[in-house]
């Protein structure tokens, strides 16, 4: 039988989800200078349209078919174009339509590759970014989304994360966060920094678009973290918490950092802090307790702040801070595990500081680490091949007078019409 009470949460955590991809393309586009905005958001949005597509032509049986490579790799032909799931309305333990699953993954897989854009924003085709989306969420993310997220189950054999390793991320530490950021590190290397990185200010053109992205992303991460529960039960319920207070715990942190280094707490900063924290919090939030989640937050809040300065000492362009916010976050939250989880929380594991040892520990870090690896080397051969093959970065003239104008033949605001001044 349907459950139809877990059937109506998972899709509706599915539905905060999606909503997360437009909350980032706010995000992104109050960053960057007036230029560039529609040219940000539309990589938010072709990523969402593009990912979707692809998601069910073989991206689902990439990640979620029969485990074909030592736990590397599903099966690409057993669920092409979904097929045989519309009838399978049992396909999990809790009496979970298959649908639902798929649906639930999809808003994952959109999210991810979206969230790669912000380390390159204002200086690349808008083509040659959804070329590389396609290829990136084939050759990477669906690939660690099996490893990460494919649990065995009865005569299906899953992903070697998951279920070999046996490394706890609940919703995505590594396959989302370390895996963007990783990502987005090997392309902004790539691509090289922009016209004036270091030496000019690049400051949000709107700060009111930031908070709002934020807002609507920390909306939308309950249905992230709780949803992955896969039901409307107790671990849906104690992630639920854990969001909430590790997020509200990073931004207070990220704003105190930011008080004591330059003497200002910035809404920028609290934005910054509220994703820090939801990223810091997703591995962990079913196996530490409330207590356990303020202290995985406020850490991240300070890690992240401070992190932000290494793209200048090291002179990479990580435009809107991917790196330091879910590389540096997700590496955190995911090793935080082996340190903070408790037994009492539904993951049922001690860490280090619960008597648990150094076991789960060494699992988390090894998971980290692994897709760390994989997703930068790969994302470095797709972008060197790609740049080379077509060229991944506009022309200086474009990048100078703006991406919106050169590529989308618009810009963000027709101040004009408004008698606010003449069009610029």
């Amino acid at each position: 039988m349907v459950n139809t009470g877990d059937t109506a949460w998972i899709l509706t955590s599915a539905s905060l989800v999606l909503l997360m991809t437009p909350g980032l393309a706010l995000f992104y586009g109050g960053m960057v200078r007036v230029r560039s905005v529609l040219n940000m958001m539309m990589m938010s949005f072709g990523a969402l349209g593009l990912v979707s597509v692809l998601w069910v032509l073989y991206g689902y049986s990439l990640a979620f078919g029969d485990d074909v490579g030592g736990g590397l790799l599903g099966d690409p032909f057993q669920y092409a174009g979904l097929r045989g799931l519309m009838e399978d309305l049992t396909s999990t333990e809790g009496g979970l339509p298959a649908m639902a699953f798929v649906g639930f993954q999809a808003v994952f897989a959109i999210i991810t590759v979206a969230l790669v854009s912000g380390a390159v924003a204002e200086r690349m085709k808008f083509g040659g970014w959804m070329v590389f989306a396609g290829i990136w969420a084939t050759l990477v993310y669906f690939p660690v989304a099996h490893w990460v997220f494919d649990f065995s189950l009865g005569d299906h054999v899953g992903g070697w994360i998951a279920n070999d390793l046996a490394a706890i991320d609940f919703a995505g530490g590594t396959a989302v966060h370390i895996n963007a950021g990783a990502a987005a590190l090997a392309l902004a290397i790539v691509l090289g920094t922009r016209r004036g990185f270091g030496a000019e200010p690049m400051r949000p053109h709107n700060l009111p678009l930031v908070m709002l992205g934020a807002g609507l992303l920390w909306f939308g991460w309950f249905g992230f973290n709780a949803g992955s529960a896969v039901a409307a039960n107790n671990t849906a319920a104690v992630a639920w918490v854990n969001t909430l207070v590790a997020t509200a715990a990073a931004s207070l942190a990220w704003l105190a950092t930011e008080k004591v280094v330059g003497g200002h707490a910035t809404s920028l900063g609290a934005a910054s802090g509220v994703v820090a924290g939801l990223v810091a919090i997703t591995p962990a939030c079913s196996s530490v307790s409330p207590l356990g989640a303020i202290a995985v937050g406020a850490v991240a809040g300070v890690l992240c702040s401070l992190a932000i300065g290494a793209k200048f000492r090291f002179g990479y362009d990580d435009s809107l801070d991917v790196v330091a916010v879910h590389l540096v976050g997700g590496l955190w939250g995911t090793v935080a595990v082996g340190f903070l989880a408790t037994a009492a929380a539904p993951a049922g594991v001690d860490g280090l500081l619960y008597g648990g040892g150094v076991d789960q520990l060494g699992r988390q870090v090894i998971g980290a680490l692994a897709v760390l690896v994989f997703s930068f080397v790969v994302t470095f051969a797709i972008a060197t091949v790609l740049d080379s093959a077509m060229g991944l970065r506009v022309v200086e003239e474009h990048e100078v007078a703006g991406i919106d104008a050169a590529v989308h033949a618009e810009q963000s605001y027709e101040l004009g019409v408004f008698g606010g001044g003449t069009p610029h």
